[in-house]
């Protein structure tokens, strides 16, 4: 059975449950550590059924994102001699980590910002932060500011386009995160020449 037949089955349960905002949280820790599906998947229409429940929905989607962005960070900060390399075989490869690291490195916030808004996955980031001992609190400010963007972007959506939300969320995603990609390297930019 194809992947998003099984997310659609999942949201359908999800939508009654009184246990649904419980449910987002872990599917949102999930999709930041090891699951690499992007959640979007599920929270929009689960976002269109609940309504009265919007905001709450993408708020514990942003706090489990940021949980799991712990995780990957503690993982790369205190295990990554151990299992860094079985790591990054399993989510990239070590030209790609390399590369990553640098960025982490040189650009920090803003790189962890950009990624976080992407719909890809983040777990590099997040090992990369941990490996390279970037500033733990810069990290989580980055990452909460990048997953409120994008998960409460989606409650903005659902709220103002109603059940036309997912089809106008699938017909200008790759624009909008362009629009949102360019905005944050612009303030990057700007933040550099003072």
């Amino acid at each position: 059975m194809p992947i998003t037949k099984k997310l659609k089955r999942t949201t359908k349960k999800m939508v009654d449950s009184r246990h649904m905002l419980k449910g987002i949280t872990l599917a949102s820790f999930l999709e930041s550590t090891i699951v690499p599906v992007p959640l979007e998947a599920i929270l929009i229409p689960l976002m269109q059924a609940r309504r009265e429940k919007l905001w709450s929905i993408a708020l514990m989607a942003t706090l489990g994102c940021v949980i799991g962005a712990l995780f990957g960070y503690a993982l790369g900060y205190y295990l990554f001699d151990l299992t860094g390399d079985w790591i990054i075989n399993t989510f990239s490869d070590p030209e790609q980590f390399k590369q990553v690291s640098a960025k982490m490195e040189q650009q920090g916030f803003w790189f962890v910002l950009t990624l976080g808004i992407a719909p890809i996955p983040f777990q590099i980031a997040m090992l990369a932060a941990g490996a390279t001992k970037y500033s733990l609190l810069l990290f989580l400010l980055a990452t909460i500011i990048a997953r409120s963007i994008r998960y409460f972007g989606l409650a903005l959506a659902v709220y103002v386009a109603g059940d036309k939300a997912e089809a106008l969320i699938r017909r200008y995603k790759t624009k909008a995160i362009l629009a949102l990609t360019v905005v944050v390297l612009l303030i990057w930019y700007i933040t550099t020449l003072f």
